[in-house]
């Protein structure tokens, strides 16, 4: 099974970027957890992290027929991007949306995912561990059952 990982903007940045609210793991920090549970869960991952809406958008496009699914940490674009859904939606790939922080006790701006109507499932407010849930609930889902 193959799962993408992509993350939107300054979550390069993670571990430095305002670290009282979104931690101190860095992506590489992620990625190493990850690909430990793939290993574990007999799934291949994938990562990618752009700071473009264009460029993430691409990286969706590419799935189609290569990834059996996808965990989307899309930053500021999960509250505004109707484009990020719609490429989801067109390449027909099942995912997982990640929020590190809980996005329900932030700002009103925030609290609305436009990414979330499409979602197999949404993960907010676990920190980089999201990530981990997100993994191993999306494998779970997609295995079939027998």
């Amino acid at each position: 099974m193959r799962i993408a990982v992509l993350n939107g903007p300054n979550l390069n940045l993670l571990g430095t970027r305002e670290p009282a609210i979104y931690g101190r793991d860095t992506l590489a920090d992620v990625e190493a957890r990850l690909r430990a549970v793939a290993s574990e869960l007999g799934a291949e991952v994938s990562f990618a992290q752009e700071n473009s809406e264009g460029a993430l958008i691409e990286r969706i496009h590419a799935l189609r027929g290569k990834s059996d699914g996808a965990i989307i940490n899309a930053g500021a674009y999960s509250h505004s991007s109707l484009a990020i859904r719609d490429a989801f939606t067109a390449v027909e790939v099942p995912f997982v949306e990640v929020h590190v922080t809980n996005i329900y006790a932030r700002e009103p701006e925030r609290r609305h995912s436009m990414l979330a109507p499409a979602a197999r499932a949404v993960l907010c407010g676990f920190g980089t561990h999201g990530y981990e849930l997100a993994l191993r609930g999306l494998v779970a889902t997609l295995k079939p059952r027998g």
